[in-house]
């Protein structure tokens, strides 16, 4: 599942203008860009998004102005060259097969933009079935063999326990990657918009805060505080739903004493085992930055396999 946020913003910033939409629906070999990329064009050149990562947007962009022009879709198949794939950082060259839509009821129906807008609000996931062979788009249930079907995963979020300085650190880093930060703690003193510009912030006990936002398998859920009395009732909570992952930070020996006091609290082996501590990957992190920048690491591989 692809990161698709920045084409519905653009296409709900264009709204009404003529705008083609571009979909990598194959790849063989080493592809610069997965199964159901997208990119977005508008009439006056304008694009967001991207089907190669460079490799041959521009024949993609000539292509878009084509479909717009003349309301029907095609499709292509590029090959990436040698010299093309070692640009984009690739070791060998690879072929995507391409298909340009018109943003129109005869292809990629401006509506399916606001249901798949309206089911990532939701926490809810979305396919699109596509007719590879007229080119139209529609919403489908499952997925199904002879139409292309893209699926919108549900957005990534992650829930912050503890406004401390690595915090501040994580939700920036988290933002670059497209997955929501929402940043929980109680103390407001801790908890400010000056500290956490531009962040959702919950001021609720962590326990409430979790289980009103129910994080699902495409949420991450971290503690930061070193409180137990902040961080225990949150991770107690995380693991009630089905987190796609649940970390803390501290040190061996306090991750040791966390478990056993989640345990005499109730919570299961099963559980227990889900919880990843220390969080993060040992990169040998030293300061907030670079300890966020493992935590990180960590999540985006735990979420990748819980991938739609």
């Amino acid at each position: 599942m692809q990161d698709h946020a920045t084409i519905i913003s653009a296409f709900q910033s264009w709204r009404g203008a003529p705008m083609a939409l571009a979909t990598v629906v194959s790849t063989w070999g080493s592809a610069p860009r997965p199964r159901g990329s997208h990119m977005l064009v508008h009439a006056d050149g304008r694009f967001e998004g991207s089907v190669s990562g460079g490799c041959v947007e521009g024949e993609v962009l000539a292509l878009a102005g084509q479909v717009i022009a003349s309301g029907s879709s095609e499709r292509r198949r590029y090959g990436v060259s040698d010299a093309s794939a070692w640009e984009v950082g690739l070791p060998c060259g690879g072929s995507i097969e391409v298909l340009v839509q018109p943003v129109d009821e005869h292809g990629f129906q401006p509506a399916l933009f606001d249901a798949i807008s309206a089911a990532q609000a939701e926490g809810r996931g979305v396919r699109v079935a596509t007719d590879l062979e007229t080119g139209r788009s529609g919403l489908t249930e499952a997925d199904e063999i002879d139409r292309f079907v893209n699926r919108y995963a549900p957005p990534k979020r992650l829930f912050i326990v503890g406004a401390v300085q690595i915090a501040q650190a994580l939700a920036g880093i988290t933002r670059t990657l497209g997955i929501q930060p929402v940043v929980i703690d109680p103390r407001g003193r801790f908890l400010t918009e000056d500290r956490f510009p531009d962040t959702n912030l919950d001021d609720r006990w962590p326990d409430e805060s979790i289980n009103a936002w129910k994080p699902d398998a495409s949420s991450a859920v971290i503690t930061l505080s070193h409180d137990p009395k902040i961080d225990d009732p949150a991770l107690i909570a995380a693991l009630a739903h089905p987190t796609g992952y649940v970390a803390a930070l501290g040190s061996r020996r306090s991750h040791t004493a966390r478990l056993e006091r989640l345990a005499a609290a109730g919570v299961d082996a099963t559980d227990l085992d889900r919880i990843d501590g220390p969080a993060g990957i040992d990169i040998g992190a030293i300061g907030a930055a670079e300890i966020a920048l493992s935590v990180a690491a960590g999540m985006v591989a735990a979420l990748g396999r819980h991938r739609d």
